[in-house]
């Protein structure tokens, strides 16, 4: 069985002949600690046989500030930051008037698919090939700003539907590019909760996000290929909604806001493929190299019975992650998660929980 046979049996949630592992996002810092000579994180990805390589849709740099800020296609504002993700400042759509002037990026632009063409050239059929992207949340939040579009969920709610519509119409159009160019599994990563609730009460999850959901779920089916819905933070009070709306999998399922994966396994294992929950936070940046592995374990012990689970982080392999472990990680995979599992093996009183 090779990588992608291997992930796509567990994204159908049966058992492959080990556990799967995956990463969105690894910090250049880390990739140069395991890999002087890696380019980039598909280099490291194919280096360390990760069994899925992954990339972002691209939005170009359109104009650049004297103090290092830039505008995107979106024409949103951004503060560079030292991890893989910078960081949103402001955005160009306040009211009503300022969405009837926008014109959202093209998504059929040649760059918007990134370096999906060169991830399908070199690993298609081998490799699980991810393509991460955003249904309508995160980027009316981005064009907006948040409390400015929270705000209008209750109190002008005309604008907030015809905002996301505006950004759906894009997303939509780029996942569909995507997968017709050879993506396997579409990653929509808008980030619904932090890691003590939801952003939004069920009501509203339910009136203005969760039909959106919907509906890039139901487009990316139609065109062959699985979805995972990412989303940090505690779930809970909308998970059930979540996986009503016909996700894959879920991703990454936070230990620390209480995104309990046996839990999540026991309640939802028949539905869905459950990837992540390796903390990030404490155990792959301060714990010990066995400390990760007890982690691993008991991560392993408690999602991978039946299929259906792909080790993962927590949320990425940032730059405070330390490269041992996340190497640990890897290989406690590999010797643990072998199926059929070997509960024996996978018993430990260690303890790995996040500190």
């Amino acid at each position: 069985m090779n990588s992608y046979q291997r992930v796509m049996t567990a994204m159908e949630r049966r058992e492959p002949d080990r556990v799967p592992i995956v990463e969105w996002a690894i910090s250049r810092k880390v990739i140069e600690a395991l890999s002087p000579a890696a380019r980039d994180q598909t280099d490291i990805e194919e280096l360390l046989d990760l069994d899925g390589v992954s990339t972002v849709a691209q939005y170009e740099k359109v104009f650049e500030n004297a103090d290092g800020s830039y505008v995107d296609e979106w024409g949103v504002t951004y503060r560079p930051t030292p991890e893989e993700i910078d960081h949103p400042i402001r955005g160009p759509i306040r009211t009503l008037d300022d969405l009837k002037k926008y014109v959202p990026p093209d998504p059929d632009a040649p760059q918007r698919l990134g370096k999906l063409p060169e991830l399908v050239a070199r690993f298609k059929g081998k490799k699980a090939i991810f393509f991460r992207h955003r249904a309508a949340f995160m980027w009316s939040v981005f064009l907006s700003g948040f409390e400015n579009l929270l705000t209008s969920f209750l109190i002008e709610p005309e604008f907030a539907h015809r905002l996301m519509d505006t950004v759906l119409e894009v997303t939509l159009r780029v996942a569909r590019n995507a997968i017709r160019a050879g993506a396997d599994v579409i990653v929509i990563a808008d980030d619904y909760a932090g890691n003590d609730s939801p952003f939004f009460s069920p009501a509203v999850f339910k009136t203005f996000v969760l039909p959106r959901l919907k509906r890039m779920v139901d487009a990316v089916h139609d065109e062959g290929a699985k979805v995972v819905k990412h989303s940090d933070g505690n779930l809970w009070p909308i998970l059930d909604m979540i996986v009503d709306a016909g996700v894959d999998g879920l991703n990454p399922m936070e230990p620390i806001a209480g995104m309990d994966i046996g839990r999540i396994k026991q309640r939802y294992g028949e539905r869905l493929c459950l990837i992540g929950n390796i903390d990030c936070a404490y155990i792959l940046s301060e714990a010990s190299t066995s400390e990760v592995e007890a982690a691993v374990k008991e991560c392993i012990r408690r999602a991978s019975p039946g299929g259906g689970h792909i080790v993962s982080s927590s949320n990425a392999i940032h730059s405070s992650v330390k490269p041992e472990n996340f190497r640990t990680m890897i290989e406690a995979t590999r010797e643990y998660g072998k199926y059929p599992l070997s509960l024996k093996a996978l018993s430990t009183t260690a303890s790995a929980a996040p500190r």
